[in-house]
């Protein structure tokens, strides 16, 4: 792991080995990432993965593994991103800023090349943590646009006045401890009309010293969040995902007209930027 920090802000842990993902998160001297306290879906890759505060999904598959179409075998859990190893380009402070930028070759699952081009920032006056992806199809088959970030937090950093926060939510929000024991998932629109983030908080966090997350993203590309917790032990952990696509199959993503390929020569962008207000 290779730590990232500004004049302000959180320090990163950001890990080469796996398309330049954050591992530890240190906020006021604490790791928020979960650790061990997560579940274990039998893939290694997810395995670490998941236990760090960040990591990618796709770029040719999110969510649980479904078989290829037409093919043989499955598209693993959470796409192929995890373990292919980042290529440092830039690595440097800036001022009181700090960023860097890698690419990372990627084999998707059906056959297909991938390139992301990865550049992370944090602004040292604000203390945001900036990341712009752009991801090209480098092959020669078309393979599915989707795209998903998991931001894993530690629960037992949280107490019963922790809140989910967003426009996107019903009435606005609720405790982070919503639905039923020992754990959930919900997926929702995030995109309103004439704005091109949306935004979610989680907060206030009093292990923090009552610092709350707040999470933006670029709804052209991740029109969707899905929020899921775990506390089935010994997982005990909550995760904000902005996400491009409903959480359905993807055969019914691709009867309604909703799995757009990313054909060879063509890129897609998505942006997501976190700070601890």
């Amino acid at each position: 792991m290779k730590a990232l920090f500004a004049a302000r802000g959180p320090k990163i842990y950001l890990d080469p080995t796996s398309v330049l993902d954050i591992g530890s998160c240190i906020v006021n001297g604490t790791d928020i990432a979960p650790g061990r306290a997560i579940p274990d879906d039998g893939d290694p890759r997810i395995d670490h993965s998941l236990e760090g505060f960040l990591f990618t999904c796709g770029p040719d598959h999110i969510r649980h593994p479904e078989p290829i179409a037409g093919g043989e075998g499955r598209y693993p859990l959470h796409g192929s991103y995890s373990s292919h190893p980042a290529e440092i380009l830039f690595w440097d402070a800036q001022g009181q800023d700090a960023e860097c930028t890698a690419r990372v070759p990627v084999k998707t699952a059906d056959g297909g090349e991938a390139l992301l081009e990865r550049h992370w920032r944090i602004d040292g006056e604000s203390g945001e943590v900036c990341l712009s992806d752009k991801v090209t199809n480098v092959g020669k088959v078309a393979f599915a646009k989707v795209h998903m970030y998991h931001m894993n937090i530690g629960a037992w950093l949280f107490d019963e006045q922790v809140r989910l926060s967003g426009a996107m939510l019903q009435d606005g929000g609720f405790a982070w401890n919503f639905g039923e024991d020992p754990g959930g998932v919900f997926c929702v629109s995030a995109q309103r009309k004439g704005e091109e983030w949306a935004e979610v908080s989680l907060g206030p966090i009093a292990a923090l010293g009552g610092l709350t997350l707040r999470v933006r993203f670029a709804t052209a590309s991740l029109p969707y969040l899905q929020i899921w917790r775990n506390q089935k032990a010994p997982a005990h952990v909550l995760g904000i995902e902005p996400v491009s696509h409903r959480w359905v199959s993807r055969a019914e993503l691709q009867k309604c007209g909703e799995l757009e390929k990313l054909k060879p020569g063509e890129s897609a962008e998505y942006g997501l930027r976190f700070s601890f207000v």
